[in-house]
């Protein structure tokens, strides 16, 4: 009884202003409690994996990242001990699935190994756990799921693809030549940015808020090792809420009004009976929205920069891509395999069991990691390398397997794909002019920086 009264409370106030009741409230509690904030520990050089004793690696280390150990740590792991248990870190105790095979198999049993309630490594700040339909096992998250995948079923990406293809061209042929810029605001960001506010049919001058949005969803502390202040989260959760009410609620007049609904994600999930009342399911309507901006947001975004990156540090292959444009599409696969955007996933024991030689148990979290994945040798031959003609490049785990398996892996290729045979009709060199620089995250492998110097091709007389 307490449970449907606190849902129809939940239905009646605005979400906006219960996000901002529970700020305020949780503040309150923490001052009152003397509640210490999460924080993790300062950032200190990484020694060598060599250096360090099997049972003390701890690869939930966001420092571990942005300081470029990552792979050391990985390969030792997936050679001594591919299925890893952690007891103390930061994020709790967690066991590290290492090698490729293994990730698959926790990937495709949902049964045996559960998504929820998270699939970060920790846990969102207090009251911001909100539900979202990649942390659901099935049934829930497959009526969730379908009420959405429509929006870029291949119809829809044939339809989508003049669109994206006439935005790269506006923004590349808009790019400062033979001076230096940031290569992640300026291409990456902007462009993901546009296709956001058209998946989302949100208001296109305020699509930057999308991506802010979404970096602070995947970036606190203490879901995922950020730097996403708690306060600030908060108010951007609120602004989110705000934003995406006002346009549920206009919608839905304007289909009552005898509108014909589009095609966009809120209008599809409003046509669905499974989340036509999610407007009424507060934690719900923000998580999977969140989900959708997050899962649209980094993916593209890091890949687009990553790309630049990776062709710099092998010339040979750009080279090859220059003689060979019809090598782009096997490239964008090679994209996303080196820099596997999102590190892991996590999931959660549902019973005791023997996996990998090692007895778990039920409640205990298993992180599956990509990252790890994407770099094995009994998989990909020369794993850490980037070839783009890889044979078996769109064998990557980057999208995961099974039924959580990334539903926009499609437009994300495509995008991907317009954007690099632009660059190549318009552009003699894309230089890399400094060191990047990493976001810290153990879940995003991302790039705030990347200066880059851009060379015309001379038009033929």
């Amino acid at each position: 009884m307490l449970d449907r009264a606190l849902a129809g409370a939940q239905s009646r106030v605005p979400i906006p202003l219960q996000i901002k009741s529970l700020h305020l409230l949780l503040k309150a509690k923490q001052r009152l409690l003397k509640q210490p904030q999460f924080s993790l520990p300062a950032e200190t050089p990484i020694p060598p994996a060599a250096d360090v004793a099997l049972d003390e690696i701890d690869v939930s280390n966001p420092f571990l990242y942005r300081q470029g150990r990552w792979l050391e740590y990985f390969a030792r792991l997936r050679e001594e001990a591919p299925v890893h248990y952690r007891p103390h870190s930061p994020f709790g105790a967690f066991w590290s699935i290492t090698r490729y095979d293994d990730i698959l198999a926790v990937d495709k049993n949902h049964e045996d190994f559960s998504a929820e309630p998270f699939i970060i490594l920790g846990r969102p700040p207090e009251g911001l756990d909100i539900e979202m339909f990649i942390a659901m096992d099935p049934p829930r998250h497959d009526a969730q799921r379908k009420a959405v995948q429509e929006v870029v079923a291949p119809k829809n990406l044939q339809e989508m693809e003049g669109l994206i293809r006439t935005r790269v061209q506006d923004v590349l042929d808009n790019l400062p030549e033979n001076q230096p810029f940031n290569w992640v605001p300026t291409v990456s960001i902007e462009l993901t940015a546009r296709m956001l506010a058209t998946l989302l049919d949100f208001p296109y001058d305020d699509r930057h808020k999308l991506v802010y949005w979404s970096d602070l969803a995947a970036g606190s502390a203490e879901a995922t090792g950020g730097t996403a202040a708690t306060d600030e989260t908060f108010e951007a959760v609120t602004d989110m809420a705000r934003h995406f009410a006002k346009l549920w609620h206009d919608k839905a007049a304007r289909t009552a009004a005898g509108e014909k609904p589009g095609f966009d994600l809120i209008s599809l999930m409003q046509g669905n009976p499974d989340t036509a009342d999610l407007i009424r399911r507060p934690m719900e309507f923000l998580g999977n929205l969140a989900l959708l901006i997050v899962g649209g947001n980094d993916t593209t975004r890091n890949s687009m920069s990553a790309g630049v990156l990776a062709l710099n540090q092998y010339p040979a292959e750009f080279a090859k891509l220059r003689a060979n444009p019809g090598l782009i599409p096997n490239m964008v696969s090679e994209i996303i395999r080196w820099q596997t955007p999102l590190a892991y996933m996590r999931r959660v024991a549902t019973r005791d069991l023997m996996f990998g030689g090692q007895f778990i148990r039920k409640g205990d979290k298993l992180v599956m990691w990509y990252a790890s994945g994407n770099r094995d040798e009994r998989k990909f031959e020369r794993a850490d390398d980037f070839i783009i003609d890889r044979p078996n490049a769109r064998q990557h785990m980057s999208f995961g397997y099974g039924v959580h398996r990334c539903m926009g892996n499609r437009l994300a290729e495509l995008q991907l794909k317009i954007l690099w045979e632009e660059l190549l009709a318009r552009f003699e060199s894309i230089e890399v002019v400094g060191e990047p620089e990493r976001v810290q995250s153990n879940f995003v492998r991302g790039y705030s920086d990347l200066q880059v110097r851009v060379k015309r091709k001379v038009a033929a007389a």
